[in-house]
């Protein structure tokens, strides 16, 4: 019997891999180490609270000696722990390059020390910057060149394991991919806020000229990879993980909207995001070569993400209604003349 611990398991990308893990491997034990700050929800892990494969352990992974406890017991190690959204990355970078940066330094030594198996770090399109018009997808090769402090963050944990694997042979993977949409995705980000406000009828807040293009993952094609890559990828190497379903801002709200059947005129431009990335495309045939290839397109994709909001509304109303989240909403569109309260 395995024991992987997953770090920011009551997470949106974690909480899946977590069920992705009990469901895959009967052999399996998931220790999930979850700090539980405003993103990390239990309800997300609700269906496994009680698996007898799962334990949880609330702790912050930049706590030394606790992740040197938990780690006695853990042979594999995948990080999803992580402050996630640009915009509040923007208003104050501090938290994101302690869980980002010092968080994941942590977890190396640790692991290192206790001589774990395997170690996959979790990351983002976004720590290769923005594409110009007419430039190719980034292969793993491309340049480390964040624009945001977010995704500064990340990349200094990426560059950080990256090291630990040259330089103390530790068997670090990386994964980088793209927007993840899905269940349990907390309403903040682009998809589950357009969704939420559009059920309210409330305005999308579409930045600046809607043109910033992403790519879009469903979550649970991003848990197959990194699966995937946990256990063959080669120790020390990046894997790009794409979902080829490139759309803008403009094209997802009117998706968005024509799916719940509300009228365009709910959509409502915002100003922009300060240096804002205007494309993420990742050439995904490194990660093609071991096996994996997406299942979800984009409109499947975002019609059952739809579809789950849709269902789930006591799970997202609980968040939208704290005052935690109104405070942010209010904070972030403070200049939206259109701005309600959620």
């Amino acid at each position: 019997m395995k024991t992987i611990l997953i770090t920011g398991g009551a997470g949106f990308i974690g909480s899946h891999f977590a069920r992705h893990i009990l469901n895959a491997y009967r052999d399996y034990r998931v220790i999930n180490l979850d700090k539980l700050t405003y993103a990390g929800n239990l309800d997300n892990v609700l269906d496994i609270a009680d698996h007898p494969r799962y334990e949880f352990v609330r702790g912050d992974i930049c706590n030394a000696e606790l992740v040197h406890s938990v780690m006695q017991r853990v042979d594999l190690v995948a990080n999803f722990a992580a402050e996630s959204h640009v915009d509040r990355s923007i208003m104050g970078a501090e938290a994101f390059m302690k869980s980002n940066a010092l968080g994941v330094y942590t977890l190396l030594a640790v692991a290192r020390d206790r001589g774990v198996e395997r170690f996959l770090q979790v990351s983002t399109d976004e720590v290769y910057g923005s594409l110009e018009e007419g430039e190719e997808p980034w292969t793993e090769e491309a340049p480390i060149a964040p624009r945001n402090p977010y995704a500064v963050a990340k990349a200094s944990g990426d560059l950080m394991a990256r090291a630990f694997a040259i330089t103390y042979g530790l068997p670090v993977v990386i994964t980088r991919a793209a927007n993840n949409i899905g269940p349990f995705q907390y309403p903040e980000k682009r998809v589950p806020i357009y969704i939420a406000n559009a059920i309210d009828d409330m305005p999308l807040p579409v930045y600046g000229a809607g043109t910033a293009v992403r790519d879009h993952l469903y979550v649970t094609d991003h848990c197959a990879a990194i699966d995937l890559v946990l256990h063959e990828g080669t120790p020390g190497e990046a894997y790009n993980v794409g979902g080829e379903n490139e759309a803008d801002g403009l094209a997802v709200a009117e998706k968005i909207l024509a799916y719940l059947e509300k009228p365009k005129d709910l959509m409502q431009y915002v100003t922009d995001r300060p240096g804002h990335d205007m494309r993420y495309s990742l050439n995904a045939s490194k990660i093609a070569a071991l096996g994996w290839k997406p299942k979800y397109n984009f409109e499947d994709a975002l019609r059952l993400t739809v579809e789950w909001y849709l269902n789930n509304e006591d799970w997202w109303r609980k968040i939208r209604n704290s005052a935690e989240y109104r405070d942010y909403y209010k904070q972030q569109y403070k200049n939206d003349p259109h701005n309600r309260s959620c």
